[in-house]
């Protein structure tokens, strides 16, 4: 395939275009910050300028296509990583306003150059329990897709309207576009420092609902996505299948979801971050990576 995807230079971004590299994909990388991976062609594009989005969606993805016929290449999938990646790092306007007007370009210049696929990288902060002030629980458990979304911070407010966006493109063009809520990404090597904690602080991952997505799984996710066509406009909860805490799961419920309601039966480790609809719809199944 032919993609487009932003945000290629961050720590996501950076494992995920690597991958579609690896799998024989031709990958655009649209990012302030080139990533200088093998085989993935960078532009430097500031994507809240609606012009640098079209123009780089319109282009070339590398230069041995100056040798196609002019308007012959066109994108298959935009998969859309780009954005200030929590709060904390600019000012709480700035992120908001980064986040939405990137997404509000990407999204419009890629349905009327009528891409067929678009991805949208979501958040675990829509459900408003990862940023909020003081402690905030689930309204119910295991969180899955249809959990009501009440984010308290601006990073997590961005990415609610994001989907709002996404869900109103694709009602208007009838793009495949899919909004992926991915949980706290988790780089292989950082095992070693994190793992011990998780061992012995359950309550360190409280705000991360328990849950985590590995990089190699984040990866395989958007194989799945890429692969999967005809299904609108859809929201999926993207995360290991197991909980990323050593206590299982009726001790974490006694200790920190006793007066959560319980909607059905988890097994002794499972993610309390539900990924069934990704299981039926996607064929995803990750397994644990940190045990």
């Amino acid at each position: 395939m032919r993609i487009a995807f932003t945000g290629g230079s961050g720590k996501a971004g950076r494992h995920v275009v690597a991958h579609l590299v690896a799998q024989g994909h031709r990958v655009l990388n649209l990012d302030l910050v080139p990533s200088h991976i093998a085989g993935a062609f960078d532009l430097v594009t500031d994507l809240t300028d609606a012009g640098q989005v079209f123009s780089a969606l319109s282009g070339i993805a590398g230069f041995d296509e100056l040798e196609k016929d002019w308007g012959t290449a066109s994108f298959d999938a935009v998969i859309h990583f780009a954005a200030i990646a929590r709060i904390q790092i600019t000012a709480d306007t700035e992120c908001f306003r980064i986040n939405t007007a990137s997404t509000y370009n990407v999204l419009e210049a890629a349905t009327k150059l009528r891409i067929p696929k678009i991805l949208v990288a979501s958040s675990e902060t829509t459900y408003g329990v990862c940023f909020a002030h003081g402690e905030v629980k689930p309204e119910y458990i295991p969180v899955d897709e249809e959990h009501p979304t009440k984010p308290h911070d601006s990073y997590a407010m961005s990415k609610v309207c994001n989907e709002l966006c996404a869900q109103a493109f694709q009602a208007r063009t009838g793009a495949d576009i899919y909004a992926l809520r991915i949980n706290n990404v988790i780089e292989p090597q950082e095992y070693a420092e994190l793992v011990p904690q998780w061992k012995s602080d359950p309550a360190c991952r409280r705000r991360n609902i328990f849950a985590y997505i590995d990089t190699r799984d984040l990866s395989d996710f958007i194989d799945r996505a890429l692969a999967v066509d005809g299904l609108g406009y859809q929201v999926f909860n993207v995360a290991n299948a197991d909980a990323s805490v050593e206590m299982p799961s009726p001790e974490v419920i006694a200790s920190f979801y006793m007066d959560v309601e319980q909607r059905r039966e988890l097994g002794a480790s499972e993610t309390f971050y539900a990924i069934d609809k990704a299981r039926r719809l996607l064929g995803f199944s990750p397994g644990s990576r940190w045990r």
